[in-house]
This record gives C-alpha cells, sequence and structure tokens, in this order.
C-alpha cells in the first residue's frame, strides 16, 4: 500500500508526468509487492564493511534542483524501492538540507556516504584539504543531515598519485582518522577517477571503500588517464586497461567494496550513438549491468534528477536477460577485441575457483614475450590453474567478447604445464 501512496503524492507533485510514466511507476508498485526475486531489490555486501547496500543506489544531485517537498517526494521513492544506499558529495546548503529533510525520522533507512573534504565557497560546490574548512564542511554536512554519524567518509576525489602521497601524514588524514575513533564516521573510504591512485587506496590497508567511475568506455581509458584529460576519450584503447583489470582483482580478493559513480558515462555519454565515446549508444539497463557484472562492485550511484528518472532506472529490477545483455553492443563497438581477451573479469566467478582474467593475461604475455622463470612463477602461485577448467561453460555466457574460455584454458594448460 505504501508504494501506492508514494504514487498519488507524485501525481499531486508531478502534474506534468506523462500517462506512460505514471503507468510505468504503477507497474512498478505492483511489482515491489510481489516477492518474485526478479522484481526485488538485490542487496549486496559492502566489501568488509558488515554493510549490505542495495545494488542500485541513489546520488544528492537531484536534490539540488528540487524544494523540499519534491525532496521528500524522491527520497520515499527511492526508499519504498529498496534502495538503501546515497552518496552525498554537494556541499550546498540546499541539498543537504533537502536530504536532511527527506531523511527526517526514517535516517536507518539510508546508509550515507558522505564525503569529506567539500565546502560551498564562493558559491560553489568546493574540494578542500585545509584543515578547518574540512572541519567545518564535515560538521555542516552532519548539522543538515540531522544525523550523530555517517557510514562512510569518503574523501573527497584524489585523482593523482601526487595527490595520494600528500594524504600520508597530513593533518587532513589525522582528521579523517579522528572521525572514524569518534564514531562519526563508521568507515574510511576514497573517491577517484584514476586507476593507479584506486589501486595504491586498495592497497593501502586503512581505504575499506572506494568510489571509482566505471562504465564500457572509461574501462578503455590508457593507464591512470582521466576522463577529462586532454584527448583522453578520443584515444581509447582496444581492450581493457591492465591497471584497471588489477583494480577490479585485486577488491574482488580482498573484498574492497566498491560503488560506482559515471555509470552512463558522465552526463549519459553512452546512452546516446552520436555522443558515445564506443560509437554505440547502451541503454541504461545494459551498463548497470556491464557494472554489476564485476565481483567487485557493490552498488551503482545513480544521479537521479526526478521521479521520471527514478523510474526509468528502476526498470533495471525487472528487466528481463535479454534487456540487461551488453554482449551485443560490446561487440558491436569492440573493434579488434572480439575474440580476444581483454581480462575484465566479467567471466568470474568460475566454479572452480580460476582467475580466469589473470590467467589470460600470463598466458598472453607467455605468448609475445616468452614464458620466463618469473611469469612461470607468478602463474603457480595462482590459487588454481587452468588444467582444473572443467568445461561447465559458465563463463562463456558472461563474456563480452566471444572469447572461447574453455579452449584458452587448454592451451594455456599445455604451455604451463600446469
Amino acid at each position: 500500500m505504501k508504494h501506492f501512496k508514494t504514487i498519488f503524492n507524485v501525481m499531486k507533485y508531478g502534474k506534468k508526468l506523462s500517462v506512460a510514466i505514471l503507468t510505468a511507476m504503477v507497474v512498478i508498485a505492483a511489482a515491489s509487492c510481489q516477492k518474485k526475486q526478479s522484481n526485488s531489490m538485490t542487496y549486496r555486501q559492502l566489501g568488509n564493511t558488515g554493510l549490505k547496500v542495495s545494488e542500485i543506489s541513489i546520488g544528492c544531485g537531484g536534490f539540488s534542483k528540487l524544494d523540499t517537498a519534491g525532496s521528500i517526494e524522491l527520497m520515499t521513492a527511492a526508499i519504498d524501492s529498496g534502495m538503501n544506499y546515497i552518496d552525498i558529495y554537494d556541499a550546498d546548503p540546499k541539498t543537504r538540507s533537502n536530504i536532511g529533510a527527506a531523511l527526517k525520522g526514517r535516517r536507518d533507512k539510508m546508509i550515507i556516504q558522505g564525503h569529506i573534504g567539500t565546502i560551498f565557497k564562493n558559491g560553489q560546490h568546493t574540494r578542500t584539504r585545509d584543515l578547518e574548512e574540512t572541519k567545518v564542511g564535515f560538521e555542516d554536512l552532519l548539522k543538515r543531515l540531522g544525523t550523530d554519524f555517517i557510514e562512510v567518509g569518503m574523501i573527497h576525489i584524489t585523482d593523482s598519485p601526487e595527490e595520494w602521497d600528500e594524504l600520508e601524514g597530513s593533518p587532513f588524514l589525522d582528521y579523517v582518522f579522528q572521525l572514524k575513533k569518534e564514531g562519526k564516521i563508521k568507515h574510511i573510504g576514497v573517491s577517484s577517477h584514476n586507476a593507479e591512485v584506486a589501486l595504491t587506496a586498495a592497497k593501502s590497508g586503512w581505504i575499506e571503500v572506494i568510489m571509482f567511475s566505471l562504465n564500457p568506455a572509461f574501462d578503455r581509458l590508457r593507464g591512470g588517464a582521466i576522463p577529462w584529460e586532454k584527448g583522453a576519450m578520443e584515444n581509447l584503447q582496444n581492450g581493457i586497461d591492465p591497471v584497471r583489470v588489477e583494480f577490479y582483482d585485486y577488491c574482488a580478493t580482498h573484498n574492497i567494496g566498491v560503488t560506482v559513480m559515471k555509470t552512463f558515462g558522465g552526463g549519459g555519454r553512452l546512452l546516446d550513438e552520436k555522443t558515445s565515446p564506443l560509437g554505440v549508444a547502451y541503454t541504461p539497463e545494459q551498463c548497470i549491468a556491464y557494472c554489476l557484472a564485476k565481483p567487485c562492485i557493490s552498488t551503482c550511484i545513480l544521479g537521479i534528477d526526478n521521479m521520471e528518472e527514478l523510474i526509468a532506472d528502476l526498470h533495471y529490477l525487472h528487466a528481463t536477460e535479454e534487456e540487461k545483455d551488453f554482449k551485443s553492443v560490446a561487440k558491436a563497438g569492440s573493434g579488434d577485441d572480439l575474440g580476444q581477451c581483454t581480462y575484465c573479469n566479467h567471466c568470474s566467478p568460475c566454479p572452480q575457483g580460476i582467475p580466469i582474467a589473470k590467467v589470460n593475461e600470463l598466458a598472453d604475455k607467455a605468448l609475445v614475450q616468452g614464458l620466463d622463470d618469473e611469469l612461470r612463477a607468478e602463474y603457480e602461485a595462482l590459487p588454481h590453474h587452468a588444467s582444473e577448467c572443467t568445461h561447465c561453460g559458465n563463463c562463456l555466457s558472461r563474456c563480452p567478447f566471444g572469447v572461447n574460455i574453455p579452449e584458452k584454458m587448454d592451451e594455456t594448460a599445455a604451455l604451463f604445464g600446469k
């Protein structure tokens, strides 16, 4: 009944919504009342934090464009859909106050990922590492949200190795640790668009959650490039960047939570063939499925500006497997990748525990540069090997690039003798 109450309120608030959208809302509300797993939210572990988060979650951007009543309606619909995770990076007092009003009386319904090092300065959201500014910004966040703590304290945007190095031993980082000690944040995270920084953070031993920009286009960025660097999106490589592969694999094997930003490419670029860096258009369902296929991913944080976008994104919950299938689109924009392993890890998990992407990576290195003692030692150190493949075929249905993985396992077993 609460779902239909939400629709009634939304109809009152959004009088200009089309009949089609309202009909879709009724369908989704009805589906949410059913007990079928295919039509309900799925929850995933957020790394080692002990938190279970909805695989689709909401960002803060839309709340800056709504008044208080509209914010309450959007939050109500998000919670009713099963979303229980929100990212709040914006330091705009209006945004924070709107979210605080929307969470009043139901703080326990949302796990908050709030950013540390964000302030509102000269009329705009600004990143800072200044200690006093940081303290003022964080205390303002708690006050406007009406809470004594947030679950994940996210160090805001660290996009270069130099910026990461500057964190070590800094008063800023000391303050972050102090917040955790005082219980004002329960877990420490960092947000980054740079794969090298993200990997370094994952290996730090003290980062528990990483917010990372991930989608089919960004996976092809070269090295430590970030999307808005000059020429970055015009010179995408064939195949997923090896640093990203290592990052995804490390987080999966070490149980570090990864929350996704830029699921649709930033501004929805991937949803339109004309703006897609890959030259093909993905649907929201395909973009979400692409991200969630990686074992390390906990949730996709979506920038939802209004009720119409929320309804469109929630379609993922009851979309067919055909609607979520990103493989055909990936192949269409793959160029020379078709039939070649890009080490993307979408084939995981293997029932036999074989780290398929890593096995393929080492095999390809051996074929290119020759099988030396170092490569052989790295291969033998793997927990499971290619020879353990049973040809069950589970991996074949998940490979975006049509790789004959069982055949590849046989070739690798022959190459390494194991």
